[in-house]
């Protein structure tokens, strides 16, 4: 009987690989091109894991893939392309609006922002007094901030003059708009940075306004339309934002200003931006109201998904 050990199979491959690895070790020795060959054709690969703790690719930060997406979808509106949504009977509810809005009868028609500049001074205190009355404007009513934007140009509402006033004498100017005192800080840290970066001036780009204190996204857009005359983007306050929801001009609803305003952006052609805001703001005052709006005397009630729900 021929006695074979329990483990011979299990080396077997170890075996074979072993002698096959000296009859290739002597050829190359034997025949030394086909090393030269065979090192030529190889090839070192620099294999990148996921989990490496000593390299880690990083992708683009979300609010740079913002702007990305932002800055295509602008493309697209720019160049006049038909976007891959738009809402239903949209261009007659904007006519709808356009023809409601004629008699240019609401608070934002006389006591908007871009109204309370004095046109008697300089463009740079003009620019500067679009700015202030923007920060007021923020969670109160247009005729309040009318009112305080009255009292500071009467007090005198340049940059030297603000810094020259106390916080105490600021926020009884102001009062009571929302917020009054937290606005003191912001006017006065503001207008600081305006004077040491700017030379008594307010920022010409977008970014740089959203980096002053106090100035949020729908400010700066509006500060660029009424301050440079420069269209870059929609303006979305409470009234855009609540209306854009009603007349689903969203593709899906919104939970706040800026994603409406990155929603409406997508698709709704570019030579439409510039008077959206102060439309849709004046049909907000004054029929499309937060709360009981009146549907029975809005055009668009045949064709509002909010109105046709029996209001």
């Amino acid at each position: 009987m021929l006695y074979v050990p329990t483990n011979f199979f299990c080396t077997l491959p170890r075996l074979s690989r072993l002698i096959w690895n000296m009859a290739e070790s002597a050829s190359l020795h034997a025949r030394p091109e086909l090393h030269n060959a065979r090192a030529g054709r190889r090839k070192h690969l620099d294999i990148q894991y996921e989990n490496d703790p000593i390299k880690k690719v990083k992708g683009p930060s979300p609010i740079a893939r913002k702007k990305r997406v932002e800055k295509v979808q602008k493309q697209h509106v720019d160049k006049g392309e038909k976007p891959s949504w738009e809402p239903k009977n949209w261009h007659l509810q904007l006519q709808n609006i356009r023809e409601m809005r004629k008699a240019k009868d609401a608070p934002v028609d006389t006591m908007g922002c871009s109204e309370l500049s004095d046109r008697s001074e300089s463009v740079e205190v003009q620019r500067y007094q679009i700015l202030i009355s923007l920060m007021l404007s923020s969670q109160t009513k247009d005729q309040i901030t009318a009112a305080a934007m009255h009292r500071l140009k009467n007090h005198g509402l340049t940059m030297d003059n603000v810094m020259a006033t106390s916080d105490k004498q600021l926020g009884e100017l102001i009062f009571p708009v929302g917020f009054w005192q937290r606005k003191v800080q912001y006017i006065k840290r503001t207008t600081a940075m305006l004077i040491e970066k700017y030379n008594k001036d307010i920022p010409p780009t977008l970014d740089e306004l959203k980096a002053l204190p106090g100035i949020g996204p729908k400010m700066a857009h509006l500060i660029m339309l009424s301050a440079w005359n420069s269209v870059v983007g929609i303006g979305v306050d409470t009234h855009v934002h609540r209306i854009s929801n009603r007349l689903k001009w969203v593709k899906k609803p919104t939970t706040d200003p800026e994603k409406t305003r990155i929603a409406l952006e997508e698709w709704l052609p570019r030579n439409e931006w510039r008077e959206i805001n102060c439309l849709m703001v004046g049909f907000g005052q004054t029929i499309c109201l937060p709360i009981n709006p009146l549907c029975d005397n809005c055009l668009n009630k045949p064709i509002c998904p909010y109105g046709k729900r029996g209001r």
